[in-house]
């Protein structure tokens, strides 16, 4: 029976039990909890949703690609690619658990460095609860043995509250330098990323006030982003741009036409080489070459865009009980007329917004925007749902699932799971 165990310890390695009883154990499962999310769960954040919401095509004809890219009622639970979606967010939440978990115990005498642990955990397990959001109507709030589904309301609200905490702990005890050099390094900031994300997670939820108070909290021309080499490439790269690769963006940001200005700069950023004709997976498609943080296999990835910052912050002036159109025209315009400056080097080049400036019409070009501005970034499935677009079963042009079906491994192993969303 020996040899057909699989799962063989390795003496040379530390248990985790071992990994979190130590400062340097805890550090460096700090650092695994970045590159987990930014390697394994990060890529399904961003290509499957990005298939169903027609950013990228499945070009290949693997079962799982073709059933992603047709979506609707084609999409099975048993999909590899809407399981990851689901399984690897919940591995990134068990991490940070331990970690939020041993902290307090493991860095009692030194509350700069559990500040950072504690903070830097948090984040990346309300990025997990809320990647789950982007793709399932529920999911569960934790790991564990058959642990129960809420809704996605509920997810997105523990993100927040995650994120809240990591504010408090930042702001109480500002993390040491020994743990931001041995954990951060200098791509990353910390407090940026919780404040973007806050941002972000409270637009999801329609939290608008507190949406635009984060998103004013971050400055704007400092970069946080994922690093990645050989040895960790970057996971976008992997599956587009690699010698059978199953995904190839749409041109156009696969948005129609009426949406896609032709001197955007952001067309030239993020998209390269020919088109190319693609008839694969039952429709026929133009694709391109992806360029700008996916084009080679060490591009880094930005953890936010700062323009982000300025969009959430028109829609949030948008959406709030008494509209404030002149304050979201301003931040329009900043991203519309931007040429140089942005410390991603993402600039649309545009000449200034001159259409009605009514709250619909303008809601329609902060749609817009994020469309060019934040393409794959993981957010425009959230997007297309939250802005009203053309839906499914009616219509596939702009999105081709709703949500997802719960993966089937999950229904076999908790009873809790729900019932699959129709589309």
């Amino acid at each position: 029976m020996g040899a057909c165990q699989l799962d063989l310890p390795n003496p040379n390695a530390a248990t985790d039990e071992q990994t979190l009883t130590t400062r340097e154990g805890v550090f460096a499962l700090s650092v695994g909890l970045r590159q987990l999310y930014s390697t394994a769960a990060l890529e399904p954040i961003i290509l499957t949703t990005g298939t169903s919401s027609r950013e990228v095509k499945g070009i290949t004809t693997f079962f799982n690609v073709t059933e992603l890219e047709q979506g609707g009622a084609n999409l099975s639970p048993s999909n590899a690619n809407t399981s990851a979606l689901f399984a690897r967010n919940y591995r990134v939440v068990g991490v940070a658990d331990r970690l939020i978990a041993a902290a307090p115990t493991v860095l009692a005498a030194d509350a700069p460095a559990r500040s950072g642990v504690l903070a830097h955990a948090y984040l990346f397990k309300a990025a997990a609860l809320a990647g789950v959001a982007l793709g399932f109507e529920q999911g569960p709030l934790t790991t564990g043995t058959a642990p129960g589904f809420v809704p996605r309301q509920q997810l997105l609200g523990q993100a927040i509250s995650l994120l809240d905490q990591a504010v408090q702990e930042l702001t109480a005890n500002p993390p040491s330098a020994e743990f931001t050099t041995q954990v951060l390094g200098t791509d990353f900031s910390l407090l940026n990323t919780v404040q973007a994300y806050r941002a972000r997670f409270n637009l999801m939820a329609g939290n608008y006030a507190a949406a635009l108070t984060a998103a004013n909290q971050v400055t704007l021309t400092v970069r946080s982003g994922f690093t990645y080499s050989a040895q960790n490439p970057n996971p976008v790269y992997q599956f587009t741009a690699l010698p059978g690769t199953n995904f190839r963006p749409r041109d156009r940001f696969g948005l129609p036409a009426s949406l896609v200005e032709a001197g955007d700069g952001r067309l030239a950023f993020y998209l390269t080489g020919p088109v190319v004709v693609d008839a694969n997976n039952g429709s026929t498609d133009n694709i391109r070459t992806l360029a700008g943080f996916f084009g080679t296999i060490n591009s880094p990835i930005p953890a936010y865009l700062p323009d982000e910052m300025r969009l959430i912050r028109a829609e949030a002036n948008l959406r709030a009980a008494t509209p404030n159109t002149a304050a979201a025209l301003l931040d329009i315009n900043a991203v519309r007329t931007q040429a140089s400056g942005d410390p991603w080097g993402v600039h649309a080049n545009l000449p200034a917004y001159s259409g009605p400036v009514t709250v619909p019409d303008l809601l329609l070009e902060v749609y817009k925007q994020r469309s060019a501005e934040l393409y794959l970034s993981g957010l425009r499935l959230d997007d297309s749902r939250r802005f009203g677009r053309p839906a499914p079963p009616t219509s596939l042009t702009e999105r081709t699932r709703n949500f997802y079906p719960y993966p089937q491994q999950e229904r076999v192993n908790n009873s809790n799971t729900p019932a699959d969303p129709a589309i």
